[in-house]
């Protein structure tokens, strides 16, 4: 018989009220923000950048645009911002191991549309 001593019973209620706390907290942050509101003013991230380079990346690779030896020798991910304030892009670096090219480039504008790409970085 699984009885409930009084101090299974306490610890018990206090996960409960754990987890309802947490509920009502979740729900109060919710109820209070903007929601679906997008920000103009808000920069187009590092991650946002790494993202969409991996889908064009990606799409290279499988199209074969780019060798197989682009996906298995990949060494590191390079994320840059260059440019004045008004003309800023970010430049996402796929840098291999091995081979001529070494590096392919993915070209962002401030809002984080594609610009372009290319091997030379430039």
């Amino acid at each position: 018989m699984n009885r409930y001593t009084p101090r299974r019973l306490l610890r018990s209620m206090g996960i409960v009220a754990v987890i309802v706390t947490g509920v009502i907290v979740t729900g109060a942050g919710n109820a209070y923000s903007h929601g679906g509101k997008t920000h103009a003013a808000e920069p187009f991230s590092a991650l946002e950048a790494v993202q969409k380079a991996t889908q064009l990346y990606d799409r290279l690779i499988v199209s074969g645009k780019l060798p197989e030896a682009w996906e298995t020798g990949l060494s590191s991910i390079h994320v840059s911002v260059r440019g004045a304030e008004a003309s800023r892009e970010t430049v996402v670096q796929f840098k291999r191991s091995g081979g001529d090219p070494d590096s392919v480039y993915f070209y962002f504008d401030r809002q984080g549309e594609y610009a372009g790409s290319n091997f030379s970085g430039e």
